[in-house]
């Protein structure tokens, strides 16, 4: 076999089906689309909201060993298990997420699968698409003039400029803006105080805007943002400044979900795209719990390594949306395992199934952690070419040790016929009805109890520390009758531990927490642990500068 074009130029031979006619492969009438050209197209609330009478299909949960510069394909096996069960004969869709501006001209350089398993139009999916997140950005951004705003007019609500929680975001990497001081310029232009930026991903209104059932649903869970505290610490919330109606308008049409599809012609939807390091790291509920009335499957992903995806998935999506998922699939690379061995990744090309057992350890903690959850797991091998036969076998017998079978996938290079074998699998394992699901800690625990079950048993820590003020403000949002609430706990995605260096499978490490915050309106407290940012910088060399346009008007540099 020759070698494999590049993702994109696979993508611009794709030979794609009118948006209409991959909807009516769902029953979804001509009507009932909203279509951004021929190609994309977004699926009316009034037809959503016909389908809550059907049964639910099968949910399929794709995450990952932690991520390594080996590569793994997460998002590429998920495109290609969902083309695979469709060869086998089932009705299938795929749910991902939307991918963010910030990394695709940072490191990654795009996120809509890979070789001949990806989602189409793949330079639309990985820039403005329906603009969904522009909208998010500017419904943030609305409440955030709205805050400012109500302060220059008198400060009605007495909110105390030294507890404004509100920022502002943009969809891009940018360090320079996490901490800034605004406004200046003298008494026309506002008060002068300490502000900053996350990015758009990290807005607590994409997390509302993926857990959120319906616009009715959308619209209360914007007003229940919190902004910030006044003086006698009691919170303000956007519907107090009568914000909530406004961010609703702007997230009107962001809330329908996208359908696109897969180079073989299946449909996939793709909407919302919280990061799992800084946020939950799940598609939308609303296109998840649509997509399971269409399809007998649904196969979904959860961002980064099982211990942040998969986590959040079930205890914060799963817990909220009330979904059960049937089987979990983690998918892992013989480079990738053989980096947690030590490796080095010019050397990853040669044999060495030493140094892979040695990094199965990192596939093994996944597992068991995912084993806790009640939900049946099945490792995906995601072929490359420099792999030899003894070390796949040995990623086989070490997943076989401790009773999961692995199976080796070439989807990437064959599309959905090299991955029907784990197409038949999972298909078994889901109708075997073997799941029994149930997340990892109750509602009524305290919520530090909750950040340290989640610190011991996902990412085995010894201890989890917290300064007197963070423990405190803890304390306080049980004392505000939040203490219901899961965790989210952000943390670096390229270890168990805090130290992102730390590969394999670390135990007794310590987990600090230096930070909390209330997301309200989405539903969860988020725990901000080591040295993680909520706005990412771009690397030395980032990927936007070798993303252009050729002579032909076509992108380049996407991947």
């Amino acid at each position: 076999m020759g070698a494999v074009p590049s993702d994109i130029e696979i993508a611009r031979a794709a030979r794609k089906q009118p948006i209409f006619e991959i909807g009516a492969k769902l029953g979804i009438p001509a009507e009932s689309l909203v279509p951004y050209g021929h190609d994309k197209a977004k699926i009316s609330p009034d037809f959503i909201a016909a389908q809550k009478g059907r049964p639910d299909g099968k949910l399929i949960l794709v995450t990952a060993i932690n991520p390594t510069p080996a590569g793994e394909g997460k998002t590429t096996t998920t495109v290609g298990l969902g083309d695979g069960l469709n060869r086998i004969g089932k009705r299938a869709i795929i749910c991902v997420r939307e991918p963010s501006l910030g990394p695709c001209f940072g490191v990654k350089g795009g996120a809509a699968g890979g070789g001949y398993a990806q989602v189409v139009p793949m330079e639309d999916i990985n820039l403005h698409f329906t603009g969904d997140f522009h909208a998010i950005t500017a419904a943030h951004n609305l409440l955030s003039a709205m805050v400012d705003n109500h302060i220059y007019w008198g400060n009605a609500l007495d909110l105390d400029l030294r507890r404004i929680t509100w920022k502002r975001v943009m969809d891009m990497n940018d360090r320079a803006l996490r901490q800034i001081v605004g406004p200046l310029g003298g008494v026309s232009n506002g008060f002068a105080r300490e502000t900053g930026f996350d990015i758009t991903v990290a807005s607590e209104i994409m997390a509302i805007l993926c857990l959120a059932t319906d616009l009715k649903d959308l619209e209360a869970r914007l007003g229940a943002i919190i902004v910030g505290y006044r003086r006698d610490r009691t919170p303000v919330f956007a519907r107090d400044l009568k914000a909530d109606g406004a961010m609703a308008v702007l997230l009107k049409d962001a809330m329908q979900p996208n359908l696109v599809q897969t180079l073989e012609n299946n449909p996939a939807f793709v909407h919302g795209g919280p990061f799992a390091n800084i946020a939950h790291g799940c598609n939308s509920v609303v296109a998840t719990r649509t997509a399971l009335k269409l399809a007998d499957y649904v196969v979904t992903e959860a961002g980064f390594g099982a211990d942040l995806g998969a986590e959040k998935f079930f205890d914060i999506k799963c817990r909220k949306a009330g979904l059960s998922p049937s089987a979990a699939v983690i998918v892992a690379t013989v480079r990738a395992l053989k980096m947690n061995g030590g490796v080095a990744k010019p050397d990853l090309s040669q044999e060495n199934v030493e140094a892979l057992r040695a990094g199965c350890v990192n596939l093994g903690r996944h597992i068991e952690n995912l084993q806790k959850f009640g939900v049946p797991v099945v490792v995906a091998i995601n072929h490359f070419s420099s792999d030899t036969e003894a070390e796949v076998a040995a990623v086989k017998a070490y997943a076989a040790a401790l009773g999961v079978e692995a199976i080796l996938c070439r989807h990437w290079a064959d599309g959905s016929a090299g991955i029907e074998d784990l197409a038949r699998r999972v298909a078994q394992i889901a109708e075997d009805g073997t799941a029994r699901f149930k997340p990892l800690y109750a509602d009524d625990l305290s919520l530090f109890s909750k950040i340290e079950k989640v610190a011991r048993e996902i990412y085995r820590a010894g201890e989890v520390t917290a300064e007197r003020a963070v423990l405190a403000q803890l304390r306080s949002f049980e004392e505000q009758g939040y203490g219901h609430l899961p965790v989210c706990i952000a943390k670096t995605q390229y270890s168990f531990s805090t130290n992102p260096d730390l590969l394999g499978a670390p135990s007794g490490h310590v987990v600090p927490v230096r930070e909390v915050r209330l997301s309200a309106g989405a539903g969860f407290v988020v725990a901000i642990t080591g040295e993680i940012r909520t706005m990412p910088g771009l690397p030395r060399s980032p990927s936007a500068e070798r993303i252009r346009l050729n002579a032909e008007g076509h992108v380049e540099g996407l991947f």
